[in-house]
């Protein structure tokens, strides 16, 4: 074996290892890479099977204990033999990459890719003698691994039928799992805890996967990096045991094939998190560092911020001259209280069952989406927008995007439309996903931004295009519209510590209105939410949400003291800390803007004392305005400040289904006593 060092520019080193194994032979080589702090370790190997076949395998330990246990890896063709049926281990490639890249809009503006790669090359012993290739990579904070299939000669393409791609956890291991209908799906289902070995095996599992390993810590499952391949999700092993299979969102109409691809091709990154405590994960770039670098040359008319959406209040309002609803007056009006409340954007939508261009939301019936319905001017609105330094975001079904985006996109550009939101795609094969890539290609290219609804967790895709502003992919908010149980306390605590781990998520935030759980009852138009308003407040900070909604009535926030916080808090931010939590029962966690940190704390059913420690604050005092529960004051939203430094620790009160919110600004002179 030799190895050999590279030193290249930007801060990037490369280290190669080459080495040649025995065709044939030995089936026991593999290959193993190493995170930087030495904690974690991914290892590929070869098993003899029964008949002395070559089984290539994989496994992952943490601290020299096991969160993944020896796995099968291998892919199965449509026809004939797949990969990983007999298999010899043919090379082994070794390099570091450290480097680093600016991330904006994100949980942090400057992230680092840190990390061992090892490649396995594999030569299938039986016709026709395949190649292929087993990627990992490992990192502090988890591993990756791919597929890749060069090119073979006298082949051009491949089909796949699906993974033999297998996750054998340690038989402790509990997870918060998302059960799902079918592959079609909007990804909108509540989680639920459940042991792995026990969990039924006609479930369909959505990513991301949290899972607690007792003794050694916690392991979140997703996947990264989901370009021309389709979408993948988890069953139980019908094997038994704590062991979950990879299972391929079939191509529409084609139940048996879920990739054809020209070669060469690579899968989208299997991605293991892990962590000692489950807030290191809340804390974790694995999914972004394994996606392609950033497409665009430049970002700067990219700009985070809140929008109106009048579709979550049912178009609600109260004494107004005119009727609510798909009109120009209605989109002047609410332009009006962005520009007064600063809410940089107001998004038109549908009404009932008909979309602000024409014709049904769903199904799309082929109307023109460069035009407003009979009443809604949409040439007037932009214009009306830009006089008040507002601008516009428009709503679409998918469908409507696919019929006439490259026409109407670039319209759209020179009319002044900030950005599109895609929904009902409800899908994430192949097809799905190659159109999504091409929507948010397009969209870039006229300087629109995106925000994709009805659609499964992100996979990190904003990296390479960052005009990807947020999914949705979780149940949210506008669930308290219809569902009898709401959106719970609990369940909005557990969200950050398993959807949000996939990337950003919009959750229809924004109503002050939040009553008890005993009281909730939901309705269509001005609907209510659970919870206090400082815990509205506080998911603000909680939730990485680059698109945040402001999606109740205006009079709804007119003299509400709240109002001017919740414009004032940033939707992106250059770092994230998680500070405590635990799952269903709350969570604390501080992102930084340029100079100040904001900190939101989120509880569930019980009120709780909480200690927010401030360790992560720089040198120097901070003046801290604390906004917390107080159900007798104006807004049901007290305040204090304090002068405060890392040294220092900020306790509150929580009530029950309640929140904290602190805003840390520097200040040599900040009023107040510590108070603690």
């Amino acid at each position: 074996m030799q190895h050999y060092g590279l030193a290249l520019g930007c801060g990037v080193w490369l280290g190669l290892v080459a080495c040649v194994s025995c065709e044939g032979g030995d089936l026991t080589p593999g290959a193993a890479a190493t995170s930087p702090d030495g904690r974690i370790r991914v290892e590929v190997s070869l098993n003899k099977g029964e008949k002395g076949t070559g089984l290539p395998e994989y496994s992952v330990s943490f601290r020299g204990r096991p969160v993944v246990l020896k796995s099968r890896l291998g892919v199965d063709f449509v026809e004939g033999p797949g990969l990983g049926e007999d298999s010899a281990i043919e090379g082994v490639r070794t390099r570091i990459i450290k480097e680093s890249y600016v991330q904006r809009p994100g949980k942090r503006s400057r992230v680092v890719d840190h990390c061992e790669e090892v490649v396995v090359a594999f030569r299938e012993r039986g016709a026709p003698r395949w190649r292929w290739e087993v990627v990992v990579r490992a990192y502090d904070d988890g591993v990756g691994l791919r597929y890749r299939v060069p090119g073979q000669e006298g082949r051009k393409g491949l089909e796949i039928a699906g993974e033999r791609t297998r996750i054998r956890l340690p038989v402790e291991s509990v997870a918060y799992a998302l059960p799902l209908n079918g592959f079609t799906s909007s990804h909108e289902a509540r989680y639920q805890k459940k042991a792995v070995a026990e969990i039924p095996q006609d479930w369909l599992l959505g990513l991301p996967l949290l899972t607690e390993i007792p003794g050694t810590g916690w392991l979140a499952l997703a996947e990264a990096n989901l370009t021309d391949y389709a979408g993948m999700y988890l069953a139980r092993d019908p094997k038994g045991g704590a062991a979950l299979a990879a299972r391929l969102s079939p191509r529409p109409g084609e139940p048996k094939v879920a990739v054809r691809a020209e070669l060469p091709h690579d899968s989208p990154w299997r991605v293991f998190m892990v962590a000692d405590k489950v807030e290191r994960l809340v804390e974790s770039d694995l999914v972004l560092n394994l996606n392609a670098p950033c497409a665009l040359t430049d970002t700067s008319w990219i700009r985070p911020g809140k929008t109106t959406f009048p579709w979550w209040n049912g178009f609600y309002e109260e004494k107004v001259s005119f009727p609510m609803g798909l009109n120009t007056e209605t989109a002047k009006y609410y332009i009006d209280f962005c520009a007064e409340a600063g809410i940089p954007y107001h998004s038109l939508d549908g009404k009932g069952d008909t979309a602000w261009y024409g014709g049904p939301i769903v199904p799309y019936e082929g109307a023109d989406i460069t035009h407003g319905v009979a009443g809604l001017d949409l040439r007037e609105v932009l214009r009306y927008a830009a006089t008040k330094g507002v601008r516009i975001r428009l709503w679409m079904n998918w469908k409507a995007a696919e019929a006439h985006m490259d026409r109407a996109f670039p319209l759209y550009r020179e009319w002044g439309v900030e950005g599109v939101m895609l929904d009902f795609m409800d899908r994430d094969d192949q097809v799905m996903v190659k159109f999504l890539r091409r929507a948010l290609e397009t969209a870039a290219a006229n300087r629109l931004t995106i925000t994709l609804h009805g659609v499964s967790a992100p996979t990190g895709l904003e990296r390479t295009y960052p005009n990807l502003l947020n999914h949705e992919g979780v149940m949210n908010l506008e669930y308290d519209k219809w569902d009898k149980q709401g959106v719970t306390p609990d369940y909005e605590v557990t969200v950050p510590f398993t959807r949000m781990l996939a990337g950003p998520l919009d959750f229809h935030q924004g109503s002050l209105r939040g009553v008890p759980m005993e009281e909730f009852r939901p309705r269509n138009e001005a609907p209510l939410v659970i919870g206090t308003p400082c815990r509205m407040l506080a998911s603000y900070v909680v939730l990485q949400n680059h698109l945040p909604m402001v999606a109740d009535y205006p009079s709804a926030y007119r003299g509400n003291p709240a109002l001017p916080i919740l414009a004032a808090i940033p939707a992106t931010w250059d770092d994230t800390r998680c500070l405590a939590g635990r799952v269903g029962e709350f969570v604390i966690i501080a992102r930084r803007n340029g100079a100040e940190w904001w900190v939101g704390a989120m509880g569930g059913r019980e009120s709780r004392e909480v200690e927010i420690p401030l360790g992560f604050l720089g040198p120097g005092r901070f003046k801290a305005e604390l906004y917390r529960d107080d159900l007798k004051a104006a807004g049901r939203l007290g305040r204090r400040e304090e002068n405060v430094g890392a040294g220092d620790v900020v306790r509150a009160t929580l009530a029950a289904a309640g929140g904290v919110l602190v805003r840390l600004s520097p200040a040599k002179d900040a009023p107040g006593a510590a108070g603690r």
